[in-house]
This record gives C-alpha cells, sequence and structure tokens, in this order.
C-alpha cells in the first residue's frame, strides 16, 4: 500500500530537479563527510573512492587501489586522512590531499562491509563478512584486538562519542556492545526480526539507533540495555541511518527509495525527502546538521537541504560539467547509448577525472594498458585485445562473465543493434587523431 502511495508522490510531486554528483560507474556503498564540513567522500561499487568540494558539488580526485567494491569510507577525526574498506577483504588508509595511498590493512578473510574511527583518530574498528570485528591501530599501522561473537557477517560498527566503546551489528540480527579496552563484551540487543544493517550512537552516547531487513528503525537505551522505540514507514529493507549532530534526528533509507527523517523524542516521521530511483545505501550528515547527503544505487550522491527538504545545488551541474568533455553528439543512437559510458570513461588523450580508463584509442589495444590508470589484478597482464567482437561480447555477457574480477560495473545490452550503434560510435571518436 505504502509502496503505491509512494510511487503515486514521486508522479505528481514537483520533484528537484537533479543536482547530484555524479562520477561513480556502480552502486554508491558508502559516504562521509569531513569534520569541517567542506568536501564529501564516497565509496563505490566500480572498487573507486571519489573526494568532492561539497559547496561546489564537484569532484576533486578519485583513489582507485582497491580490488574490490568499496563498501564503506570515512574521514580521520583531523580531516587529512580517510580510510576505506571493500569487498577485497582490505582497509586503505588516504592521504586526502595528494591522494597517496598510505597503508593497507589486511586480516579479515572475506568483504569489509563497514568501518569506523574512533574520536580520538587513533583506532579504526571494521566489520567483516568473516564474522569479526577487527580493531586497526591507525598511528602503528598494526591489526589490534579482535572481537568474535556475532552468529552471521557483521554489517555495521560504531565507535561511542568517548571512544571508550563499540556497537556491531549483524545478519544474526542482534546488536553487541563491547569495551574497547579489553574487548570484553557489555551487552547483547535483541529486537530486530531480520539482520541489522547500519547503526549509530547518539551524541550523547546513552542511546543508538539501528535498522534492518526488518524495514524498522529501533532506539537502543545503552545503560538499561533495552528497546526504547520502533519506528515503522519503509517499505522495504533499510540499509542505511545517521544521526544529526544535536541528536534530535535519525535520517533512513533503503529499498523504497525515500529518505526519512525522524524525530527520535517524539518517536515519529516528521519530513520524507523524494529523489533517487533506486535504493539508498548510505546517509551522513553535515557538521552543522544543515545538510544530509544520501548516496545509493542510481550510482550518485545527493544534497539534500534539512530545512526545506529540497535537492541543494544548481540542476544538472554535475551532468553539464561530464557532457562538455563528451565527444559531439553526432544525433546516433550510438552517441545517446555512450553517454552513462561517459561518466566513467574519458575519450580524450590524457583521460580526464573519471572512474575508468580512457577510451582513447581503444581498438586494437591491449586491455589493462593505460599508462597511469591503477587496474584491478584481473587486468593487468591481460591478453584480451580491444575489437569490435570483443567489445560486443563485453556488452552481451556482461563484465562479471567477460572479464571477471575487473572494476567495470555489471551492465549488460541485450540489443545486438543497440551495441553495433554504441561500437560504431566508439570507432569514431576513440580513433588517434592523425
Amino acid at each position: 500500500m505504502w509502496a503505491t502511495c509512494v510511487a503515486a508522490l514521486l508522479a505528481v510531486l514537483p520533484l528537484p530537479l537533479g543536482a547530484e554528483l555524479a562520477g561513480h560507474g556502480g552502486f554508491v556503498k558508502g559516504v562521509g563527510v569531513s569534520p569541517d564540513g567542506r568536501r564529501v567522500i564516497s565509496a563505490g561499487f566500480d572498487y573507486a573512492v571519489i573526494l568532492w568540494d561539497l559547496e561546489s558539488q564537484t569532484q576533486l580526485r578519485g583513489f582507485y587501489d582497491h580490488e574490490g567494491a568499496v563498501n564503506a569510507v570515512s574521514f580521520l577525526p583531523e580531516g587529512k586522512r580517510a580510510i576505506s574498506a571493500g569487498d577485497d577483504g582490505t582497509l586503505r588508509l588516504w592521504d586526502v590531499a595528494s591522494g597517496e595511498l598510505l597503508h593497507t590493512f589486511e586480516g579479515h578473510e572475506g568483504k569489509v562491509a563497514a568501518v569506523a574511527v574512533s574520536p580520538d583518530g587513533g583506532l579504526a574498528a571494521s566489520a567483516g563478512w568473516d564474522r569479526t570485528v577487527r580493531f586497526w591501530d591507525l598511528e602503528a599501522r598494526r591489526p589490534a584486538q579482535v572481537l568474535n561473537g556475532h552468529g552471521n557477517n557483521v554489517n555495521a560498527v560504531a565507535f561511542s562519542p568517548d571512544g571508550e566503546q563499540v556497537l556491531t551489528g549483524s545478519y544474526d540480527s542482534a546488536l553487541r556492545l563491547w569495551r574497547v579496552a579489553d574487548a570484553t563484551l557489555l551487552g547483547t540487543l535483541k529486537g530486530h526480526d531480520f539482520g541489522v544493517t547500519a547503526l549509530a550512537f547518539t551524541p550523547e552516547g546513552r542511546r543508538a539507533v539501528s535498522v534492518s531487513v526488518d524495514q524498522s528503525l529501533r532506539v537502543w537505551d545503552l545503560e538499561a540495555g533495552r528497546e526504547e522505540a520502533v519506528l515503522l514507514g519503509h517499505e522495504g529493507p533499510i540499509f542505511a541511518v545517521a544521526v544529526s549532530p544535536d541528536g534530535r534526528h535519525a535520517a533512513t533509507g533503503g529499498v523504497d527509495r525515500v529518505l526519512r527523517l525522524w524525530d527520535l523524542e517524539a518517536g515519529k516521521e516528521v519530513k520524507l525527502f523524494l529523489g533517487h530511483d533506486q535504493p539508498v545505501w548510505s546517509l551522513a550528515f553535515s557538521p552543522d546538521g544543515r545538510q544530509l547527503i544520501s548516496a545509493g544505487a542510481d550510482e550518485v550522491l545527493r544534497v539534500w537541504d534539512i530545512a526545506t527538504g529540497l535537492e541543494v545545488g544548481t540542476p544538472d551541474r554535475q551532468w553539464n560539467a561530464v557532457k562538455a568533455e563528451l565527444p559531439p553528439d553526432d544525433g546516433s543512437r550510438g552517441a545517446a547509448l555512450f553517454r552513462k559510458c561517459g561518466v566513467c570513461h574519458s575519450v580524450s588523450a590524457d583521460g580526464g577525472k573519471r572512474a575508468g580508463p580512457t577510451l582513447y584509442g581503444l581498438f586494437g589495444r591491449r586491455a589493462g594498458t593505460v599508462e597511469g590508470y591503477k587496474y584491478s589484478k584481473a587486468l593487468t597482464g591481460s591478453e584480451l585485445v580491444w575489437t569490435e567482437e570483443t567489445v560486443d561480447a563485453l556488452f552481451d555477457q556482461g563484465p562479471h562473465v567477460f572479464t571477471p574480477g575487473s572494476k567495470m560495473p555489471l551492465q549488460q545490452m541485450p540489443s545486438a543493434e543497440d551495441r553495433a550503434e554504441l561500437i560504431a560510435y566508439l570507432k569514431r571518436v576513440t580513433a588517434p587523431a592523425k
């Protein structure tokens, strides 16, 4: 019933025009805001981490060393470094200003779903699908404690505001509260009917919120060890939750594509944010609490004004920036099809700022050989040569089949006619100048 109502709203309301931060070539799984509120960092299914200027909503640089989808990212408290976590089982520490990879943390035996940084910046905590939570000493750059106790994949982790505790959530539907100093389990919180997907502390540290596949937002009294409230409204699993800096509100997003703002004291929903056309995966408030940044399966980040509920920014700003660097639109079907490719791939010799390598000189080039681009191991040293036939096979079978393990997001083109049109266009615009 509610899904039908939402669909009706999306059809008739005067929604804000698109002002999205576009640059990822796949789901955007994680988002973080710098302590000074000037920058945003995002983690994508395309193996990329991207740094953005929040005021201008423009891309500053990309970080491309992960060898799998990146699920989570967070600034350190000083704002000069960031840490990301991915399907490759690693955490990677970055110098934000230079883009330098400072360190790779290894230890998880599988996907790392979430990462959090302690308030003093000394520790990171990671949630893994090997059913562990691991601490990492960020200054010594070495592993610290390992927390065992969840009965299934761990999806979420957060430090308390004083840094003395860590809260974790798992597909086993439970939350667990731990003391950081000695890795002692302080308590287990049960109430969700299905897996916990995300959680957060409130600023005073006495309460926490969590969301789940069971479509609920739950508020917890951590001192009493009990559930305080169950808030319902989403139609489908909820994947993301964030608490405002003043602790008054929580924002949630999930499969139903709608962002919901909740008054935690009143225990009710107070605002909807409509604009995403695919599931929402991650949320973060700006430090002043005036804006909300969301990201999801529609491959973009959106910035929202909390007071008005409207999307912030110049309409189509990001697409216009990309479009300015696209080859001329010759009116062909191939040119129209290339628009999606153009978000990740330039056709210029220098490659521009894109998540993927330039397509300049594509035909006849061996895969994995564009100088300066950080390829996945799957393509490094590949014998594959890009021809009309191999490009056709790529879009016919999909990258997950034709180039398994590569960074290219899952996308297929079932129509042989469309593939032929795209290839013809690519041959025209990627040929080196003579």
